[in-house]
């Protein structure tokens, strides 16, 4: 049976690591290649790195930080961040990036899923979708940060992205973000059965039970997290950890 991979979520602001609390009061908390650097050795299957300017500031990608996050990691990579094109992502994917994310740029042209996948294939290509629960208890996708609701039901969204050959599907709940309270498990429950490529769970995390928790009942998901893997402590002090080969055995 396939491991379950646990995957670091880095974010990034003004070129510095930041963290978040439900997508607001950004906390700078260090250098991102130093952040990287540290998840090399601690072997890392893999990580997700994505960049708020961009798309907010509707710039393209900054390249030359791509660039140097790339090599310098030596496990697979994600990135995302104002991808809006083939020729961003093309240039994204000769700096060494073995896989983007989108996320507004799937929402304002949704043929680019389609053109990426014949250009690079569908295990190179995820959809990052934000969500957050209504005051009537429905799921609703948001994106630029949060900001910009998405009229589209969720469950349609992801029978599209599905359709459009899309290789992964990263699930990130705003309203768990940097709480530190647990991932939403009926959130994984309601999209779970609509998922036929791999789910990359993000939103929560807060000890090693959560891990356990999810992996018990889906052992070949992928868990993302933020805020678990670089602090430590009631206070959250900066320190990065990761999970040793076993999941419940911590550094």
């Amino acid at each position: 049976m396939l491991k379950p991979r646990i995957i670091p979520f880095l974010l990034i602001q003004n070129n510095g690591l930041i963290k978040t609390v439900q997508f607001k009061s950004e906390k700078y908390v260090g250098d991102p290649i130093n952040a990287v650097r540290i998840f090399n050795e601690k072997k890392a299957d893999e990580i997700i790195i994505i960049d708020k300017d961009p798309t907010l500031k509707n710039t393209d990608p900054n390249f030359r930080l791509i660039s140097n996050l790339a090599e310098e990691c030596q496990m697979p990579m994600t990135y995302g961040g104002g991808i809006k094109s083939v020729d961003q992502a093309e240039k994204i994917f000769t700096l060494g990036v073995e896989k983007i994310s989108l996320s507004s740029g799937y929402f304002s042209n949704k043929n680019l899923v389609n053109k990426l996948v014949d250009l690079v294939g569908s295990q190179s290509i995820a959809i990052t979708l934000d969500v957050k629960k209504s005051f009537l208890g429905k799921y609703e996708i948001f994106t630029h940060g949060g900001k910009i609701k998405v009229k589209e039901k969720l469950e349609n969204v992801i029978k599209d992205i599905q359709m459009r050959g899309a290789g992964e599907i990263i699930i990130n709940n705003i309203s768990k973000d940097g709480m530190m309270n647990g991932y939403d498990i009926s959130l994984l429950e309601l999209v779970k059965p609509l998922i036929k490529v791999p789910l990359t769970f993000l939103g929560g995390a807060s000890n090693v039970d959560d891990f356990r928790t999810i992996i018990s009942k889906h052992p070949i998901i992928g868990l993302s997290a933020g805020s678990f893997f670089v602090f430590k402590g009631k206070l959250k002090a900066v320190l990065i950890s990761y999970p040793k080969e076993n999941i419940l055995d911590f550094e």
